[in-house]
């Protein structure tokens, strides 16, 4: 019983053990080498427009999380859009068609956030 467990699966868990040491080991050695005063520019605003170490009550734009969803939903288009292309050959008129559904329910969103000055910055 014990050798037919080794002989189906110990190559995955050496496999899961070695994963595991040299994840451990990279994280060890980074804590180790990596610099522990960070510089200025280190520790300034970046791309989100306000100071990271202020209090957490502060008002800021909600802008920066719209675009943020904007974004995770036309990325996740993409993402339904590259298997369709692969099988469109295989799955026929029905599955363009739904497609073609699903872009248009998707554009017309797009426009509406476009036209409601969602996309706007100023």
């Amino acid at each position: 019983m014990l050798n037919e467990f080794l002989k189906d699966y110990l190559s995955i868990i050496i496999f899961l053990i070695m994963a595991l040491g040299l994840s451990c080991l990279f994280i060890l050695i980074n804590f180790i080498l990596s610099p522990k005063k960070p510089d200025p520019e280190k520790l300034s605003a970046y791309e989100c427009g306000f100071e990271p170490f202020e209090d957490s009550r502060i008002e800021f734009d909600v802008r920066f999380y719209l675009v943020a969803i904007l974004f995770i939903i036309f990325d996740l288009e993409i993402a339904f859009l590259f298997p369709w292309a692969i099988s469109l050959g295989n799955i026929g008129l029905l599955g363009f068609c739904s497609m073609m559904i699903f872009l248009f329910i998707l554009t017309v969103g797009f426009i509406y956030e476009w036209k409601k000055g969602a996309l706007d910055w100023v």
